[in-house]
Order: C-alpha cells, then structure tokens, then sequence
C-alpha cells in the first residue's frame, strides 16, 4: 500500500539536502510521486514553513540543476514543516498529524539519535501502520547493532523497516541476479571448479570531503566493508532463491553471509591490510595528509583504505579467497565486481606475452560489463592473446537513491537489508576490528593519487 504522508526526520541536514530531496525530485519528474503525498520536515532550526522551502529550493539548485523549474516548485509546494526535537512525541504528533497509517518515516538522523527517535514514534502510535526507513550505519558493532534490532522489533514489524543501502539500487548490482540466473552459459561456471577468485572494488579519488565528524571513527572497513561490499558479496555467492520476492531474497543472502568465513585472530595480519594516505596530487588537486584533515584525531589511526579476504564454507565456493578492497584517494574510480576464472593447467595454444585472464566485470559509474577472453592472434593462429568484449548498459531510469525510496513509499522491503542480514554482516568483520584496534596488522600508508599501499592492488 503507497504511503500517503512522507515525514523526513533531519529534514534540514546534508542528506536529505543531498540525496533525498534530490532523489524525490527525480520520483516527481518521473511521475512516481502519488498526487496526495505529504512531505513533512521535522528538524530544530527554528524555521517557518517558507524558511524550510527556501532552504529546499537551495539544495535543488545546487545538488539538482538540471531540475525542470516546474518539477521543483511541484516539489517545493508540497514541503510543509515542524520544529522542534524529533525525539519529542509532541513534535512528532504535529507532522504526522492523528493519523500515522500509510505514512513513511525516514530517519535521516545521525546514528546517535536513531533510539530516542523510534522510541518518540512508537509513543504517538507510529508502529501502526506506518513504515520506518534508517540509514546507515546501522549499529557501530554485533551488540549495538542487536540492540537496535530489538528496539525496533519491540515496536514494529520487520515488514515495515527498511534498512536502506544505496549500492542495492544500482543497475548494475541488480544485472548480477539476471546474468548469474537467468543465463545457462554462466551457472554451470559459477563455483569453485570453474572460478578461481573474485575481487569486490570500490576505489575512490575523493578524499574526506569534510566528513571528518563520522568518517575519522568509522574508517574504511565499517564505511564500506561492512555493509555495502558484504551486500555485493551476497548477490555474487547466494544459491539462487526461490523466488524475487522480500522473503525469498533475503533468506538466500543471510543463508550466504551464515556460511562466510572471516579471518581468525591469527589470519588478520595475512588476510587484512589497512591503511591511509599521506599528502600528494590528484590530477590539479593537492591534497593533504589525512591526519592533517580538519577535525581528524591521529591517535585513532583511522583506515581510509582497507582490503580483507574472505571465504565461504559451502559446496559451491569452498576455498575460492573473495577479495573486497576500498579507499580514498587513490588514483582512480575502479567500482567493478571481477569474477575471474580458472587457466587450464595444460593448455593447448601457445600465447602471446602475458597469458590473457578470463573474467566477467560487472563495473559501476559508468555502469558497464566486461567479458575478458582469449581468442586467436592476429599472426600464429594457434597462439593467443586477450581479447574484451564490452557492453555499456543505457543510463538507469532512476538513481539508486530514488529507486529505493519508490520502493519504500510502496512497502515493498525487497531491495532493504533485514534485520540478522546487519547483524551477520557485524559477526563477520568484527574480529577484524578487533585485532586493528589491537595495531595488527601495522597501519600502511600510501601517497594520495597511487594506486594504494605497495603491493596490496587488487590485479
């Protein structure tokens, strides 16, 4: 049932400025915004509702400008607004009005605020009814992490939360289901006899773009890692569900992270590395050393590039390494998924310099698949050399941001994570966290516009 009333919980702060009014403005042009949907900020700037507007016209501008004017003064006259404490039932009580069915609460909260919140929206009646949407990160490990659980599960359905994860509304994360499912040339290859390993990347040449405040106690493993690359890993490694429904899919991925294996205690140091980078140059953009960043701690030794492997104990994957690898500032965007497959041991063609690597990358930004091949040279036919075949997928219709909201405001939680999904995903890197904190492995550093610390880039 499509929620009727959309109530954004820290209406005035950088994401909802970013990526949320953006990502309903997209909805509005796109004609996905039910005619009769209310979207109320709730935020303590003491703001009337044409400051709230004002403010929302700003942050179209500026994050949208590509924005029909019509779409976005649409948009803007359908804002209304409430001061005051978002953990204040009074507050909440105002923007929801006296009655909480088909309404959307979308917690864009920092983390600390998240359980006064919840608790404020179950005193005014909220659990009936309505549909609760929390950011990441959820929790800061296992047992904060349960404890939300429980608090939400204590006044509102699972059906009716939605932990969002913006990778699972990429197109080329979705495409993984329909190329591993829906193609007979791949599902005989996908498993441990055919795959020898696969590479999970996410390499930015952003830096810390003034995020300081959270960035500086959260790090590259919980950043990235421990949500958005574990949710890739799922799609790429789950036994294929019975269904693509919410219970079906999510079932197949928490069966999935049940069977992954982190590293013990003794395994961090050979299968983990951290790191951050020092001062240098990326293309005319001097940049400097993290620890020299406003607002950073260097006593925390924060990570700012961190790459574990991982393995799965099942029948199918069972001592294939699944390397997932992040950081910032480094010298390129590389966001892609390379599942690479086995060299015949004795092969019958000769080869010409390096022996090509038969691999299937699924990239992101710009979202694009790649089958890398050997075919016949163009000079000794019985000799090889790599060849890749490439398809540039069309733009997608919505951005990840929109395409998950739109399945919010429908309830349907397919593309969200459940709740034992976040919790598994913290029993998995949390023994990594644990002996970091300890100093193991040593914390690497890199120049900022390499490739990485030396000898830990991904092939």
């Amino acid at each position: 049932m499509t929620a009727r009333r959309l109530v954004i919980l820290g209406a005035t702060g950088d994401l909802t400025g970013r990526y949320l009014l953006v990502a309903l403005a997209e909805l509005a042009a796109a004609r996905f915004l039910p005619d009769d949907l209310a979207v109320v900020g709730v935020a303590r700037d003491p703001w009337g509702e044409a400051n709230f507007r004002r403010h929302a016209r700003e942050r179209l501008a500026r994050h949208a400008p590509g924005l029909p004017v019509a779409v976005g003064d649409g948009l803007v006259e359908r804002l209304s607004y409430v001061a005051g404490d978002v953990a204040d039932p009074a507050v909440l009580a105002a923007a929801f009005g006296p009655d909480t069915s088909r309404s959307l609460a979308y917690l864009a909260l920092p983390p600390n605020v998240f359980a006064p919140a919840i608790e404020a929206l179950a005193a005014i009646g909220a659990a009936t009814g309505a549909t609760i949407v929390i950011e990441k990160p959820f929790g800061t490990d296992l047992a904060s992490a349960k404890a939300l659980n429980e608090l939400l599960h204590r006044h509102f359905a699972e059906e009716a939360v939605f932990r969002m994860d913006h990778f699972l509304g990429k197109q080329t994360v979705q495409n993984i289901l329909g190329v591993r499912f829906a193609n007979p040339l791949f599902q005989p290859a996908w498993n441990r006899e055919e795959v020898a390993g696969v590479d999970i990347v996410w390499d930015e040449t952003v830096a810390l773009e003034g995020r300081a405040g959270y960035y500086d106690r959260t790090g590259a493993l919980r950043d990235v890692i421990q949500n958005h690359l574990l949710q890739l890993l799922c799609l790429v490694a789950m036994e294929k569900p019975d269904a693509l429904n919410a219970k079906d899919l999510r079932d197949s991925k928490v069966e999935l992270l049940r069977s992954v294996r982190g590293p013990t205690p003794a395994e961090v140091a050979s299968q983990s590395t951290r790191a951050r980078y020092t001062a240098g140059a990326i293309g005319d953009r001097r940049l400097p050393d993290y620890a020299e960043e406003q607002g950073v701690d260097p006593a925390l030794e924060t990570e700012t590039f961190a790459e574990v492997t991982l393995f799965v104990d099942n029948d199918r994957w069972q001592g294939v390494p699944f390397r997932l690898r992040t950081g910032k500032a480094l010298a390129t965007n590389r966001r892609e998924i390379a599942v690479r497959f086995r060299t015949p041991v004795d092969p019958l063609f000769g080869y010409e310099g390096h022996r090509p690597v038969n691999q299937l990358v699924f990239q992101m930004s710009p979202d694009r698949m790649v089958l890398d091949l050997a075919l016949n040279g163009a000079g000794d036919p019985f000799c090889l050399e790599p060849a890749e075949l490439e398809l540039t997928l069309a733009p997608q219709d919505l951005s990840a941001y929109a395409r998950l909201l739109v399945e919010a405001l429908q309830g349907d939680p397919a593309l969200a994570i459940r709740g034992d999904e976040a919790e598994e995903c913290w029993r998995i890197v949390e023994p990594i966290v644990a002996e970091w904190e300890k100093g193991t492995p040593p914390l690497l550093s890199y120049p900022a516009g390499s490739a990485g610390p030396t000898g830990r880039t991904v092939a």
